[in-house]
């Protein structure tokens, strides 16, 4: 694990961190196994930075100078120690400070976290070296080695040179038949972020299982071998597909040959399964 070394700015100023997206609910201090692959590989995709830190000591701010408090939950500055540096390129010091909204048991009690290692989904705040913003309100989980691994799994996919890009849309589906009865193949071509190629295709052949696959580059998909649950392929489909084709997507053919096409489609959304999330 990298160490780092404490090199800092400004003096902190806790009213100027905020959250990005509010506060954290009940489940911020869950472990990693309660969590499903969709929420880590969430918020490893949103996070400009994944970090490991070992919290030193937690201070409670008033519920008066707490925006946007959820009922039963308390806000607190988080001050830890940096252990290491999953992903990211700003520089960390050895300790990091951050707000964080933990629920509060029946007597209106915090968790005690002190000396809990955790692993932060944040952003650095510009021109505060050691200041943190967490990226979504279930961005502090608690560390344990399968989540770290885990974690560490979907970051090295989502960075790893050709890494499936993220689809923002489905742009054309057209079903092509074949000479024989119940030959044909469906090309459902998708949009992505950063507008490189992304394509499923669905194989029809007589007296044969329907197949399919994906291909997020210009080479031809793997019909016969979809991705599997839990990678980052599989999420990149199965969490960002719409639920029905869009009406601004281009389905070509006869009325038979898009009907058939938008059952592929189907088709290819059962196979993916539902992309669970337990996190708000």
């Amino acid at each position: 694990m990298a160490r780092f070394s404490p090199h800092f700015g400004a003096p902190f100023a806790l009213a100027v961190l905020t959250f990005l997206s509010g506060p954290l609910n009940a489940q911020s201090a869950v472990g990693p196994k309660e969590v499903t692959y969709a929420d880590v590989a969430g918020l490893a995709d949103s996070a400009g930075l994944v970090v490991l830190a070992q919290i030193v000591k937690t201070t409670r701010v008033e519920d008066q100078r707490s925006r946007a408090l959820t009922p039963g939950h308390g806000r607190f500055y988080v001050e830890a120690n940096t252990k290491a540096l999953l992903v990211g390129k700003a520089p960390l010091g050895e300790s990091i400070r951050y707000l964080v909204d933990l629920p509060l048991d029946a007597k209106g009690r915090a968790p005690k976290l002190k000396k809990q290692d955790v692993l932060l989904f944040a952003r650095s705040v510009p021109g505060r070296p050691g200041e943190l913003q967490l990226v979504t309100p279930t961005a502090q989980q608690i560390w344990t080695p399968a989540g770290e691994a885990r974690v560490r799994g979907i970051l090295q996919q989502m960075i790893a040179p050709g890494a499936p890009a993220r689809i923002t849309g489905v742009r054309e589906v057209l079903f092509v038949p074949g000479n024989l009865a119940g030959q044909g193949e469906t090309q459902i071509f998708l949009n992505t972020q950063d507008n490189s190629a992304a394509s499923i295709t669905v194989k029809h052949e007589p007296g044969q299982p329907t197949v399919w696959g994906v291909s997020f580059s210009e080479l031809v998909a793997d019909v016969g071998h979809p991705p599997q649950r839990d990678t980052v392929e599989w999420y990149r489909l199965a969490c960002f597909l719409p639920r029905t084709l869009p009406p601004q997507a281009n389905v070509s053919g006869s009325e038979g040959e898009r009907q058939q096409a938008r059952n592929d489609y189907q088709g290819v959304l059962a196979q993916l399964g539902p992309c669970t999330r337990t996190l708000n």
